[in-house]
């Protein structure tokens, strides 16, 4: 399939799909992480879990819900609880995965979804955390999922909305986060990423179709670790694209 039979957003919400395993527990947020989610219980994961932060627990994604408290978060649900419920869940240890995005992202993936610029006096006020911190800080591994530019892959976040590995290894568990809990991929419109077991900075892990080494550094504000060998992440399926456009967002309120 040629690269223009699909558009990036479609891209990365089928490359974010593939990540999330059969059977696991997924904190899902709003956006693409549901469309991943759905994509993925339809294809290749029919018994992942999805929990959504005010208290859908294994909920069908038959139709897209609009947003995490919706009434499609709970269709066909495990369990239907509240917001406290599921942040002790994640702080349990019992919800592998969390799904998050940002408006900034650092080489140790700390996210900012706070502000741009001075907290005091910012040039942008953004949404905020709402259940950004809980997941970041208690599920065991985060994948982030956003747009790939020299504004958001920054030095240094102005605010630190969601814990990454902070400043480095250790940072985490030094300020009482468990052991073994972190960020774990990154997936842009550019590439997929994740971070080095032992320095926790951010590396290349693979390119998507048509994009070189050189555009995802170009495009990025700090250093990436660069390793020999450069995977190339598969394009979707055409089974992967039937079922996003004709099941999964048949409105076309993402794609």
């Amino acid at each position: 399939m040629e690269t223009s039979a699909y558009n990036p957003t479609e891209l990365m919400i089928c490359i974010a799909s593939r990540l999330m395993e059969d059977g696991t527990t997924a904190f899902i947020g709003t956006g693409i992480p549901m469309l991943a989610a759905s994509l993925a219980q339809k294809m290749h994961a029919p018994n992942l879990i999805p929990i959504f932060e005010f208290g859908g627990t294994g909920a069908i994604l038959e139709r897209l819900p609009l947003a995490v408290g919706e009434q499609r978060t709970f269709n066909k649900a495990l369990a239907a609880s509240g917001i406290c419920d599921i942040v002790e869940t994640a702080q349990r240890g019992f919800i592998e995965y969390g799904f998050l995005g940002g408006a900034q992202i650092d080489p140790y993936g700390n996210l900012n979804s706070t502000v741009i610029g001075d907290h005091d006096h910012p040039k942008v006020r953004l949404p905020g955390s709402g259940g950004a911190n809980d997941v970041g800080s208690h599920c065991w591994q985060t994948i982030i999922i956003m747009r790939h530019d020299r504004r958001r892959f920054v030095p240094q976040v102005d605010f630190i909305t969601t814990p990454g590995y902070l400043t480095g290894p250790g940072a985490r568990e030094e300020a009482g986060l468990a052991p073994g809990t972190g960020p774990y991929r990154v997936v842009s419109n550019l590439a997929l990423l994740g971070f080095h077991e032992e320095s926790k900075r951010m590396t290349l892990l693979a390119v998507h179709p048509g994009v070189t080494v050189e555009q995802v550094v170009e495009n990025t504000g700090f250093e990436l670790i660069i390793p020999d060998h450069m995977e190339a992440n598969e394009p979707p399926t055409p089974e992967e694209l039937r079922i996003l456009r004709e099941e999964v967002d048949k409105e076309r309120l993402y794609i």
